[in-house]
């Protein structure tokens, strides 16, 4: 069994409406969109720490942009 914990987060309004638009888009939880963004930050984190490049692409023209992660 995964020992869990509780942790309050305080949002600010916008915040929170993000987070509700995002997980009712999804058809998530609030608590399962939050892991799932904090599993994609740290794929994406442990990606930039080994020096490699995240990018994302328009379909339609192929033109990329990339993707910085603030620290």
């Amino acid at each position: 069994m995964t020992d869990k914990r509780t942790m309050t987060l305080n949002l600010s309004a916008n915040e929170m409406a993000v987070v509700e638009k995002l997980a009712d888009d999804k058809g998530l939880s609030k608590t399962a969109l939050v892991r799932q963004a904090l599993r994609l930050y740290q794929s994406i984190s442990d990606r930039i720490e080994r020096g490699e490049k995240v990018f994302v692409e328009n379909p339609t023209t192929k033109d990329k942009a990339e993707l910085m992660v603030l620290s």
